[in-house]
């Protein structure tokens, strides 16, 4: 499977229906020695969104959820397709409808069975403008049937394309033959909610003393803004297969406080600190990792009502990300191998074929003068500099950014950018009402597919924070949902994209981490990073 598609897996899995259990008892080497205490504790940046499965909106916050809940199908270490709740699934001829069977061994952690309706309401409930998920366009994204119509509000949530056939058979209505459907059920969005305990508590449904959920771990302890500690769902069909019996997330916003704890032994994980990856590598060879990772880094522009008059003229958009020199960002800032970015789709994208753009060919020199040309032209220069406020979320990785960026315009082209940083969700919520002018943007894909990046920038898409509006990139996105042949469509909506500048790309990322040596299974040549702590094991020392 190591060099199998996902497509093709998923073709695979339509007839042979694969089961878990075969693959999660494989996941510790032979030979490996276990370490008596099975403890993973990792930092993380900001405390979660939620862990709601149809309220979380962000990286954190997911693999949070991705071990408290199972939805229908998983992730291997590379990143294909393998059963979770389902063991496998059916396309019809016309692939307008997926059925998948749901394996009978299921469990909530209070031992109720999980079934088709569990997946039945949260669906619904994703859909549903009454709760108003941030992810609901995602939903729509999948082309299910009248999932547009329910989120305007037109129809009733029960009138989406989903239901239960029986317990255990769970059928999906489409309005297009979306391709990559399968990949999707590997969204939080998409996992199943306990519609007796959502009903009895409500908002406070996630609090661990409510919780109910059904995947490998069970949320035992949660201080918000300092850490959360989840353990082993005994309740949970492959518990036995399960290493790693508690896993410790602790909120650390700056890098270098959670680098010193990492080496102090605190810490089994934590990110590199922007600039150190070199000589950490020098010195702890086998902690320190760098891979690619399907995610993108960009500033947007509020182009609404609300944003400066200045970023509607598109020489100005063009002139800022003409200026930036993204190889200082990526080998003197970052310098943990980030590719730099001329497109907003990162190139390890499965199919994504990048078009030739113009300015990722010039040399530095060649960008600054056209930039300076194209802001004169605009009207701003010495006696006009053209000023805005630029925002970004608090951590030490994107100051320097921000910092490293407002430099180089105010060095070549005399621009004047302030800089003001937010706490997580103070920053998400404000730029999501486009109470910003210029702000930092970031996208790890939900699926391996160019879509799950170039949506953004669609017109209706809940997260064009920027509000960018392009008919023709619209239409394009629109025929890629049924299209055999995407990669010019994509390649095309890239092109327009340039000609645009709604965003400024910087880097593509990298996952650039400390992992102690004790730590077995994390899944490097996973480009999405969805991880699980179920296949993660200790190693005895």
């Amino acid at each position: 499977m190591k060099h199998m598609s996902k497509l093709a897996l998923a073709t695979l899995l339509s007839t042979t229906m694969l089961t878990g259990a075969a693959i999660a008892e494989s996941h510790v080497p032979e030979g490996v020695t276990l370490a008596e205490d099975q403890t993973f504790t990792y930092r993380q940046l900001d405390e979660f969104s939620s862990l709601d499965p149809q309220v979380v909106e962000d990286v954190d916050g997911a693999n949070v959820v991705r071990d408290l809940f199972e939805g229908l199908m998983n992730q291997d270490a590379e990143g294909n397709l393998v059963p979770g709740v389902a063991t496998g699934y059916e396309a019809s001829e016309d692939k307008m409808t997926y059925t998948f069977n749901l394996r009978e061994d299921a469990k909530w952690s209070n031992g109720d069975p999980v079934t088709a309706n569990d997946f039945v309401y949260a669906w619904r409930r994703a859909v549903d403008p009454e709760l108003a998920s941030p992810y609901q366009w995602f939903m729509e994204l999948m082309s299910i049937e009248n999932a547009a119509e329910i989120i305007a509000g037109d129809m009733a949530p029960e009138e989406l394309g989903v239901k239960a056939v029986d317990d255990y058979t769970f059928e999906v209505q489409l309005t297009a033959p979306l391709p990559y459907f399968p990949q999707m059920t590997t969204h939080a969005t998409t996992f199943p909610a306990p519609q007796s305990v959502i009903e009895e508590h409500g908002d406070e449904w996630t609090r661990p003393e409510n919780i109910v959920s059904n995947g490998a771990y069970v949320l035992t302890e949660h201080l918000p803004n300092e850490r959360s500690v989840r353990e082993r769902n005994e309740m949970y069909w492959d518990n036995e297969n399960t290493v790693i019996d508690r896993v410790v997330a602790l909120v650390i916003n700056d890098e270098n406080v959670a680098l010193t704890r990492y080496l102090a032994g605190e810490l089994d994980q934590t990110d590199i600190p922007a600039g150190q990856y070199p000589s950490l590598k020098e010195e702890y060879p086998e902690q320190a990792v760098s891979f690619p990772r399907l995610c993108n880094y960009y500033y947007t522009f509020n182009l609404s009502d609300s944003g400066p008059e200045a970023f509607q003229d598109v020489n100005v958009r063009k002139a800022l990300a003409l200026a930036v020199d993204r190889d200082i960002i990526t080998e003197r800032v970052m310098q943990g191998g980030q590719p730099p970015a001329y497109t907003f789709t990162p190139a390890a994208v499965a199919g994504f074929e990048p078009p030739q753009l113009e300015w990722a060919g010039m040399e530095q020199s060649e960008r600054d003068q056209m930039a300076k040309d194209l802001l004169a032209e605009a009207g701003y220069g010495p006696d006009n500099p053209l000023e805005f406020e630029m925002v970004y979320n608090t951590s030490e990785a994107h100051e320097k950014v921000a910092v490293a960026l407002s430099q180089m315009w105010k060095q070549k082209l005399g621009v004047q950018a302030t800089l003001a940083n937010m706490e997580w969700k103070v920053f998400l919520e404000e730029r999501g009402n486009q109470n910003f002018e210029l702000a930092r943007g970031a996208w790890c894909g939900d699926y391996n597919e160019a879509s799950t990046f170039l949506d953004l920038l669609d017109s209706d898409s809940g997260y064009n924070d920027g509000k960018f509006s392009n008919g023709r990139v619209d239409e394009l996105l629109e025929q890629a949902k049924t299209s055999d042949e995407r990669a010019p469509l994509y390649t095309e909506v890239e092109q327009i994209l340039y000609e645009e500048m709604p965003v400024i790309p910087i880097y593509h990322y990298a996952g650039v981490y400390m992992n102690d040596t004790d730590l077995g299974g994390w899944p490097v040549d996973n480009v999405e990073q969805n991880w699980y702590s179920k296949n993660l094991y200790k190693i005895a020392e």
